[in-house]
């Protein structure tokens, strides 16, 4: 799971956290790999039919097995944010209270709307999950991470997302998500969409229970430059010829690092950003409003309304 600064020694600089956090991911990511390209020789080979396919893209390059791909989870691959859906999982779970669960509503209802990452309300989400975890066993968690992702996750992912990935896993390259959310969620994901690994936010363990803690600090910002940089090394790829996909302005380090960066859904930060300095760009949002500033289209705006209706209501019978 997640945490935050104080967890660490405060004599540790936040570039030192940074490149403690990246290297943590990237060890984790390793092992993790290891498991997934077992299961990958017996997944099916043919994409599901009902994708929406982009065009063929130019890159990436066949057989260049010096490339890589990286791509952040959340509003990049998935609508939303994981660790609120992990959080609305272990709620259904008895795993919290509905005061914590009216906190998970609201931080979910401003993530949808500004489109970005809001540092403060992950920041809490994450120290609401460290604190919900605490005692529990990294097993357990790891079991429910797969219930979650069926009733949850699935069917928010994006397509054309999904089509960029599978172009880099036909061409022969190794397709890994970067992310905040907790390395053992991100890589139940990267598995269940039959990708080579994760790199994301380690909490501490202590004879397979969680600790309450963090290894470094969160996944988020400088810290995924310096995993992918790690994991870039450890796995003898050339950055120059890798890609790297987010939505988030967060990401611009992360993005910085590669020969082909893409914006995906990107907030109104990188998508200047990208204009700027002609990179790609890919919105698979639906409306021209959701295009523009990155919150959801008609449909999505009345389940919005409906959850934070639902949230108002708990948190008013609660008082």
């Amino acid at each position: 799971m997640a945490a935050l600064g104080w967890l660490t020694p405060r004599r540790r600089s936040a570039t030192a956290r940074s490149v403690l956090a990246g290297e943590a991911a990237a060890e984790a990511a390793r092992k993790s790999s290891q498991e997934l390209e077992e299961l990958e020789a017996a997944r099916a080979a043919a994409p599901d039919s009902a994708d929406e396919t982009p065009a063929e893209p130019e890159f990436p390059v066949p057989g260049d097995t010096k490339a890589a791909a990286f791509f952040d989870l959340d509003n990049t691959v998935m609508q939303g944010a994981a660790i609120f859906h992990f959080g609305r999982g272990l709620y259904k779970r008895k795993f919290f209270e509905r005061q914590e669960l009216v906190r998970f509503a609201w931080q979910q209802a401003w993530f949808r709307l500004a489109g970005v990452e809001d540092p403060e309300h992950m920041q809490d989400a994450r120290e609401s999950a460290l604190s919900i975890v605490k005692g529990h066993k990294v097993s357990e968690l790891m079991t429910i991470g797969e219930e979650i992702y069926d009733e949850y996750m699935a069917e928010r992912i994006w397509p054309g997302t999904r089509a960029l990935a599978q172009a880099h896993l036909d061409a022969g390259q190794k397709v890994w998500l970067v992310t905040a959310a907790p390395v053992e969620t991100a890589t139940i994901i990267a598995r269940r969409l039959g990708l080579t690994g994760a790199l994301g936010t380690v909490a501490e363990s202590h004879d397979g229970i969680y600790t309450g803690r963090l290894v470094g600090e969160p996944l988020h910002g400088p810290a995924k430059a310096e995993a992918v940089r790690a994991l870039a090394a450890a796995e003898g790829l050339d950055l120059t010829r890798c890609a790297a996909y987010s939505d988030s302005h967060n990401d611009i380090p992360m993005l910085s690092l590669v020969g082909h960066p893409y914006a995906i859904n990107p907030d109104a930060k990188l998508r200047k950003h990208a204009r700027e300095r002609d990179w790609r760009l890919r919105d698979y949002r639906t409306g021209r409003k959701a295009a523009k500033v990155g919150i959801p289209a008609a449909a999505g705006v009345g389940a919005l309304a409906g959850g934070t209706a639902a949230a108002l209501a708990l948190h008013r019978r609660r008082r």
